[in-house]
Formats: C-alpha cells, sequence, structure tokens
C-alpha cells in the first residue's frame, strides 16, 4: 500500500477509526467529540460510523470523565478520553495521579488500566487563557503513566494506535500547532512492524557537531533550526524524542558522544522541564564525552501569555540558534 499524504489530525483521525474498527472494547469519550467531531475535528465522523456507544459526547467535567474511564477500563473496556484543551486537564489531576496511575502499583499488579488520556497542547494558534499550556512534566513526574508526544503525522497515526494497545495508562500529548502540517503515512497494518515503538527515540537529521533533542512542536522548530545552523557550517543531529515517560536516554547518549553537545528544547518552561531531567542525566553518564555544558531552551517561568505575546513567549529558531551558538562557543 503507497503512503498517504494527510494532516497530523487525518491521522489521528485514521488512528482511532482504525482501533475502533478492530476492537469492540475501544471507546472515545469526551466533549464534543461526537456530533461536533472535537474541536479541532480528531474525531469528525467517528460518532456517525460507530454509533453514540463508542463514541461518546460527555458533561463538561473532567473528573468525572477520566474517572468514568478508569470504572470502564476496570471492566474490561479501553476507553479513550479527549480532554478539550491542555489547560482542562487539571480538575482530572486527582483522578489521574491518585487513581489511573496507582492501582497497577496498588493491586500488586493484578489490575491494568488501559486508558489514553489525548490531550492538544501548546501554543502557537492564538488562543485565550487556559487553552495552551505544556503540562507534560507534571504527568511524566507521575510513576505509573507513560507519557508521549508525536511530531509528524506518521507517528501520531502509529504511537496512538500504540498506545491503546497499551496496557498501562497513557497521556498523549498532541502539538496542536502542527495538527495542520502535512506529512506522508503508511496506513498498511504490515507497516505497523517497521514502526520503531512509541517509547523509543529517533534519529531525524543526522549531524556531527551538536545535538538538538526535542519532541512534540518543538521538533520541526529544531529541523529548521538546524537548517540555518547549516548555512554557517554547523553541522547539527536532531533527535525526536517521541516520549516523554520513559525517556529513551539511551539514543541520546549514543548522540551526545558522537557529538560532544546537546541542547534540549521544549515549548514548556525551562524551569524545572523535562529538559532539565534529560541534561541531568546526558551530565551523569557522558560527563567526559561533552565538550560544552548541556544548555535548554524553552519558555519563561511565567503564565502563559496573551496571544499578542505568545510569540516572545515561546521559543523559536533564533532562540535554538542562540543556544547552539552558546555550546559551540565552547
Amino acid at each position: 500500500m503507497a503512503a498517504t499524504r494527510m494532516t497530523l489530525v487525518a491521522a489521528l483521525n485514521e488512528a482511532l477509526r482504525s482501533v475502533l474498527a478492530s476492537d469492540p472494547k475501544t471507546l472515545v469519550m469526551g466533549e464534543d467529540v461526537g456530533r461536533l467531531g472535537g474541536v479541532f475535528r480528531v474525531t469528525d465522523g467517528l460518532q456517525k460510523d460507530f454509533g453514540e456507544a463508542r463514541v461518546m459526547d460527555t458533561p463538561l467535567a473532567e473528573s468525572g470523565i477520566v474517572g468514568t474511564a478508569i470504572g470502564l477500563a476496570l471492566r474490561g473496556y479501553r476507553p479513550i478520553v479527549e480532554i478539550q484543551f491542555d489547560g482542562f486537564v487539571f480538575p482530572a489531576y486527582d483522578q489521574i495521579v491518585t487513581q489511573l496511575a496507582k492501582m497497577h502499583a496498588r493491586s500488586g499488579g493484578r489490575v491494568r488500566l488501559p486508558v489514553v488520556i489525548r490531550i492538544p497542547y501548546g501554543g502557537g494558534i492564538g488562543a485565550v487563557e487556559h487553552h495552551s499550556e505544556s503540562p507534560e512534566a507534571l504527568f511524566a513526574h507521575v510513576a505509573g503513566v507513560r507519557v508521549m508526544s508525536p511530531s509528524t503525522p506518521s507517528d501520531a497515526y502509529w504511537m496512538l494506535r500504540e498506545a491503546v494497545r497499551c496496557d498501562d495508562p497513557v497521556i498523549f500529548f498532541e502539538p496542536k500547532r502542527r495538527y495542520y502540517d502535512k506529512g506522508e503515512v503508511d496506513l498498511d497494518p504490515a507497516a505497523g512492524e517497521r514502526q520503531p515503538p512509541a517509547h523509543t527515540a529517533r534519529v531525524v537529521r543526522p549531524g556531527r557537531d551538536l545535538t538538538l533533542a526535542a519532541y512534540g512542536p518543538m521538533v520541526r522548530t529544531c529541523l529548521d533550526a538546524a537548517e540555518v545552523a547549516a548555512e554557517e557550517g554547523h553541522d547539527l543531529e536532531v533527535v525526536d524524542l517521541r516520549s516523554i515517560s520513559p525517556v529513551d536516554f539511551g539514543t541520546v547518549e549514543r548522540s551526545v558522544r558522537r557529538t560532544g553537545r546537546l541542547v534540549v528544547a521544549h515549548e514548556a518552561p525551562v524551569f524545572f522541564g523535562a529538559g532539565a531531567e534529560i541534561a541531568a542525566h546526558v551530565t551523569e553518564r557522558c560527563f567526559y564525552h561533552l565538550s560544552a555544558p548541556v544548555l535548554r531552551v524553552g519558555a519563561y517561568h511565567t503564565p502563559y501569555p496573551p496571544s499578542r505575546l505568545e510569540e516572545e513567549y515561546l521559543p523559536g529558531i533564533d532562540r535554538v540558534l542562540d543556544a547552539v551558538d552558546r555550546a559551540l562557543a565552547h
């Protein structure tokens, strides 16, 4: 089967359609996911094709949505929950941290909760308050849940399918400003055997002078920064982390041992962000291979600003290249 060019939104829709068709125990639930098809149209047409018992519109109550999903998972279902916007997840944080993440350990391994929580996250779309958060580090700190974020339509399709099959709860962060980026997606079921596991990182641009590690919306920014750096004679390697918990440190370490330098980039604030853990780990494990300190690039440690200021708040190519120049100066 030839690969199909589609948007990231369309790839997610195809993934949901595939898992709903293959497993009658799979359910989709969330605010406006049914009749409307989701505010970003990720679930468009699914209720029409699979019915209201499989694709369910819920009340505006995130804690209740996740709590219901936990109960359904205990009865053998595989619920896929949509949180409409990133900033709306916090009413459900107690359910996720206190119940969803701990049930497997609390039951001595007897109970598994295969719940996927889809969250559009990050900025760049000019949204109002509570609609542009990057809370991934809050969930990565919680043992018992997996946290992942695709950066391309192909990864969105295959990683979401893998998340639904996983017996662990998964927080699936979707980079909303990349929703309408297009890419090739091989929908052939046999192509799944050729896909790297969702918890592994991937080198998406080989290089020799410095490693740029990123995930979700920042991967494309780092690739663009690497192209600019190439015009200045610098050969940057870009690693798409894909998974934030667990982190594939092995791929990052192998890259850093080749390049000797590392810059970690994410949209979330630098302070106590995912980049801090990666920087500390690489410094501990690759100290004698480093030619410069590990640097981090991210947003500022402030509440997300009004949309007219978000271009100044979010890290872009210039901020990435500034960190690259500082690292290469050593």
